[in-house]
């Protein structure tokens, strides 16, 4: 089966398929993404002063980042499984708004990028989930990769710098 150069998950008859890294060699990859949850600020400060009727919203939504990113392989179909290392999930809270961001590590054949997207999103989602009792008119916006590190593409940041791995102040291993 031969890929067309430029669509690497078509084959030259246009079926898709999941991309053979087999040839590709192990290096430290590393991904950062990050979006955010607009809401009221009465609501914000349910959450910061622990009166969220459905229990402590941020920890719930921490954990149900990290569950995710290790299942992005289910969620997404061409995305390969990976043995992630290292998955760290940091929410910032200001007056009217969640921001999340999470970093995701491995060392493997293919890059992390869509396991810190889905971390992103699925710790917004619970957010979300836990407060629209409180605020049906909530919205997610700015979910995108901050930067990735590793593998043969190279590095990238949005803002041109080097990916650090210090962007995500919070990490929980798993």
């Amino acid at each position: 089966m031969s890929n067309h150069p430029d669509l690497p998950h078509l084959d030259k008859e246009g079926h898709v398929h999941m991309v053979d890294v087999h040839t590709k060699s192990d290096t430290r990859r590393r991904a950062i993404a990050s979006g955010r949850l607009l809401t009221r600020k009465e609501v914000v400060k349910l959450v910061v002063d622990g009166q969220a009727p459905k229990g402590d919203v941020l920890a719930v939504a921490r954990v149900a980042g990290i569950m995710a990113a290790k299942k992005t392989a289910e969620w997404i179909p061409l995305a390969h499984p990976l043995p992630l290392t290292s998955i760290g999930v940091d929410i910032l809270v200001s007056d009217e708004s969640f921001t999340v961001t999470a970093q995701v590590e491995t060392v493997g054949k293919t890059g992390v990028e869509m396991e810190a997207l889905t971390a992103v999103s699925a710790t917004l989602l619970t957010i979300y989930d836990m407060l629209k009792a409180q605020d049906r008119a909530m919205t997610i916006n700015d979910v995108r990769v901050l930067s990735k590190s590793g593998g043969r593409s190279g590095d990238f940041s949005v803002n041109g710098e080097r990916p650090n791995a210090n962007n995500a102040s919070s990490h929980t291993n798993q």
